[in-house]
């Protein structure tokens, strides 16, 4: 008998001073059962940064050939492509050819330095392709965060993210890795 999801319920509010995007979002996350709290909340902070109309959750880790979240446009083509961790290069060059824009959220220290440093080479001409690094600090605290029901608040300004709730509040640690021209 296969395992199900277990569904988590975010309510988060966004306020991007950079993008001048300022809503409200009802969030049901399906977390795969082989997927980690942690991980789940990196998917939860990817739809933060680039919030929007449409973005959306994909099908999960489950899915090889969709992103961990997406945004189409209104003629069904992909804007963005988002996927977090350690995607492999191969994975990211074809979401790349599919998408406006992919960008790649990488958690898990030095593993996730490793990762980079042997993909960085691959994917060196893909001109859509930003990736950040998430530090650990800020890993454990969005994973703290983690319940069946969420209330988070998301303040971006000047390049800095900052995430709360009712009894936390911390800023999220980001080093962009590689940028597109537009970033």
């Amino acid at each position: 008998m296969a395992l199900k999801a277990t569904i988590y319920k975010a309510e988060v509010q966004i306020t991007d001073l950079d993008r001048h995007y300022y809503a409200s979002h009802n969030l049901t996350i399906a977390r795969h059962p082989s997927e980690t709290d942690e991980r789940m909340m990196v998917r939860v902070l990817a739809f933060m940064l680039y919030a929007g109309e449409r973005l959306s959750f994909g099908k999960g880790i489950s899915t090889a050939d969709e992103p961990d979240l997406w945004e189409h446009d209104f003629g069904g083509d992909i804007v963005r492509w988002i996927d977090v961790g350690q995607p492999d290069a191969r994975r990211l060059v074809k979401a790349a050819g599919r998408a406006e824009h992919v960008d790649v959220i990488a958690y898990g220290g030095k593993p996730a330095a490793v990762w980079w440093q042997a993909t960085e080479k691959e994917v060196n001409r893909l001109s859509n392709l930003t990736v950040r690094m998430l530090d650990d600090e800020s890993a454990e605290a969005l994973t703290a965060l983690a319940s069946r029901t969420m209330r988070l608040q998301c303040t971006i300004q000047d390049g800095e993210v900052w995430v709360a709730d009712d009894n936390h509040n911390f800023a999220v640690k980001l080093e962009t890795l590689r940028a597109t021209a537009r970033d």
